[in-house]
C-alpha cells in the first residue's frame, strides 16, 4: 500500500508542484492550504508523514505542529524561511522531525522524506529484538520508534528514536553536544546548541521522573552520557 503524506503548504503553485513530484514517486498526497484545513485533513487521513510550512494564513504553522505532536508520533518536516531561525528551534522543541529551509531541490526533500519513512516503518514481530537497560526497567526497540518504560509502551518520534539509539549504543560513554551532532544529523542541519532540547523531549518519554534522569544524564561542562540504570 502507498504512504500517505500530508503537506500543508499556502503556497498553491509548490503545494502542486510537491503533490506532482511525490505521486510520481508512488505515493498518495493530501494538501492542505492552511493550518485549520491541515488539522483537519490530519485527522481523517491519518498520513504516515506531514510536510509542515510554519507561515501558514490562519493558525500558526507551531501550533499546528504542536497539536500534530500532541496526537501522533508521525514525521513531522517542518519547511522554512532561510532566516526563521527562531521558528525552527521552536519547531524542533515542539516535536518536528526535521526541517528544510526554502528554496529547496525536490530531490533533497524526497531523500529526507524516505529517510524518515524507512525508520519508522514496522518490523514482522517475529523480528524484534529489545536493548535492557535498569534490570529491564527501560526497554528499547532498536527497529521500531517505541520503548518499554516499567511494563508502559511509549511510542516516540522518528528524531526521538534516532538520538535515542544512538546514545543507547554508547552507553555510559561522555558525548559532547558537538558530537552528538555532527553524528546524528551528519548533514550539519542541527546546531549543537539546540541538542538541550532534543535531550529535554527525550528525557519525557524514557525517564520516570524526568527531573531526576536514571539513564539520560548531563555531564556538567561536558556532555550528556547514557547510563546502564
Amino acid at each position: 500500500m502507498a504512504e500517505t503524506i500530508l503537506v500543508i503548504e499556502d503556497e498553491v503553485e509548490l503545494a502542486d508542484l510537491i503533490r506532482l513530484f511525490l505521486e510520481r514517486r508512488g505515493f498518495q498526497v493530501m494538501l492542505a492550504f492552511n493550518g485549520t484545513e491541515g488539522w483537519q485533513r490530519f485527522r481523517e487521513g491519518q498520513p504516515d508523514l506531514v510536510i509542515l510550512d510554519l507561515m501558514l494564513p490562519d493558525i500558526d504553522g507551531l501550533e499546528v505542529c504542536r497539536q500534530i505532536r500532541a496526537a501522533s508520533t508521525v514525521p513531522i518536516l517542518i519547511l522554512t524561511a532561510r532566516t526563521a531561525v527562531e521558528e525552527r528551534v521552536e519547531g524542533l522543541k515542539l516535536g518536528a522531525d526535521d526541517y528544510i529551509v526554502k528554496p529547496f531541490a525536490m530531490e533533497e526533500l524526497l531523500a529526507r522524506i524516505e529517510a524518515h519513512l524507512r525508520r519508522v516503518r514496522l518490523p514482522p514481530p517475529g523480528k524484534r529484538v529489545y536493548w535492557r537497560f535498569g534490570e529491564g526497567a527501560l526497554l528499547i526497540d532498536p527497529q521500531y520508534p517505541r520503548v518499554i518504560l516499567n511494563g508502559e509502551e511509549r511510542l516516540l518520534t522518528e528524531t526521538e528514536h534516532r538520538l535515542l539509539c544512538y546514545l543507547a549504543e554508547r552507553a555510559g560513554q561522555t558525548l559532547t553536544p558537538e558530537q552528538i551532532a555532527r553524528d546524528v544529523w551528519p548533514d550539519g542541519s542541527v546546531d549543537p546548541q539546540n541538542i538541550k532540547w532534543y535531550i529535554w523531549r527525550l528525557r519525557q518519554r524514557i525517564e520516570p521522573d524526568p527531573e531526576q534522569p536514571r539513564f539520560l544524564l548531563t555531564e556538567r561542562g561536558i556532555g550528556y552520557r547514557f547510563a546502564l540504570g
